[in-house]
């Protein structure tokens, strides 16, 4: 795929899905309004717009997807593809004049904030309840955070663990890399000894069985 543009006009799709920056996305595409618009965003190497549905209710803020692999095009034009999270953005407007809806946006970038204490310790806290969480869910710990390829510690920990939707498009929405790591470790730890009771309970049913040899 050539490199995409980062217009002020993009096409969005509404899915019940928070996609995150660097976080990959397949979709399966089968609906003829976005068959037309990935096939479009393909030919002019263009970004789309991912806003998370929930119920009736479309968030205003999201993050464009580049198109990073088309897997599989069928007969008919379904398309399987895999998508990689880029930039954040605001909805300013909404328009309905394709048969797909675009959106007139507005890029958003993290404030810049200077250094301040305890910043260390609360990206070392976030990343222990990480792995302790990981390793209870999958059992082994995740791979290691490497800030110049993964860039947000707070986004590189809510990709890899089974996070609502709903704290997903919270962090999305925070301007504070900071605010993130604080909302999200403090999230973390009120939901660690949940995972620990389902997974004790998973064990036990596990060790219910007979055997009859």
């Amino acid at each position: 795929m050539g490199r995409p543009t980062n217009p002020e006009r993009i096409p969005v799709f509404p899915l019940e899905v928070v996609l995150l920056p660097g976080a990959a996305l397949p979709l399966h595409i089968f609906e003829p309004r976005y068959k037309l618009m990935i096939q479009r965003c393909i030919e002019k190497s263009l970004v789309f717009g991912v806003l998370y549905k929930h119920t009736v209710q479309i968030a205003q803020v999201g993050c464009t997807a580049a198109i990073a692999e088309v897997v599989k095009t069928y007969e008919d034009g379904t398309s399987d593809i895999v998508t990689i999270g880029q930039r954040i953005f605001a909805v300013n407007e909404m328009f309905d004049d394709e048969l797909y809806s675009e959106a007139s946006v507005r890029y958003l970038d993290d404030e810049i904030a200077a250094p301040s204490a305890g910043g260390a310790e609360l990206s070392h806290r976030l990343w222990r309840l990480c792995v302790e969480c990981h390793k209870m869910l999958h059992d082994s710990e995740p791979d290691e955070f490497d800030p110049e390829t993964a860039g947000s510690l707070a986004y590189y920990v809510a990709r890899i663990l089974p996070l609502d939707m709903e704290i997903r498009q919270e962090l999305l929405e925070m301007r504070s890399e900071r605010g993130r790591q604080a909302r999200l470790a403090d999230h973390i730890a009120i939901w660690i000894p949940t995972v620990a009771r389902v997974e004790r309970t998973r064990g036990k049913a596990a060790g219910n069985g007979h055997s009859h040899y």
